[in-house]
């Protein structure tokens, strides 16, 4: 019986990510504004991962402009996710791992363009960095938020 409840939830979970992963990042954005605080940190991820996925797939057909958005996306959003973990006090470790993912990623997309089309991507790497320096400071701050 336990088994079939654990079977049953990990299927509910699959689908649900499954699902999520359809989502386009408009529909996420509609999603973020009637989230729940504790979600938003969440919604605001898988807006960044959509957006380094369309990034990349925007640089490899040329179309920069489109590249540059999304990028400029990416920090903005992993910004909020950073911002709403440093408030909640929640999830800090998760949002800086996926922070550091997310400029590592960067760093490859940039390593791929002319060099006249990096400036941007360095601008955002030093952003993500930023992010992930303000969340280790609250990460491993001596006073504890009450």
């Amino acid at each position: 019986m336990r088994r079939l409840a654990i079977s049953v939830l990990l299927a509910a979970l699959a689908s649900a990510c499954w699902a999520a992963g359809d989502e386009t990042v408009d529909q996420l954005k509609a999603r973020l504004e009637n989230a729940r605080p504790e979600d938003r940190i969440g919604v605001c991820l898988q807006i960044a991962h959509q957006q380094i996925r369309n990034a990349d797939k925007f640089y490899s057909e040329g179309n920069v402009e489109r590249g540059h958005a999304a990028v400029e996306d990416i920090v903005t959003y992993s910004k909020k996710a950073g911002d709403d973990a440093a408030q909640s006090n929640k999830h800090l470790k998760n949002v800086e791992i996926s922070v550091r993912k997310l400029a590592e990623k960067l760093r490859d997309i940039k390593r791929t363009l002319a060099l006249e089309d990096q400036p941007p991507i360095e601008k955002a790497i030093e952003g993500m960095e930023a992010i992930r320096t303000t969340l280790l400071k609250e990460m491993f701050r001596k006073e504890k938020k009450k």
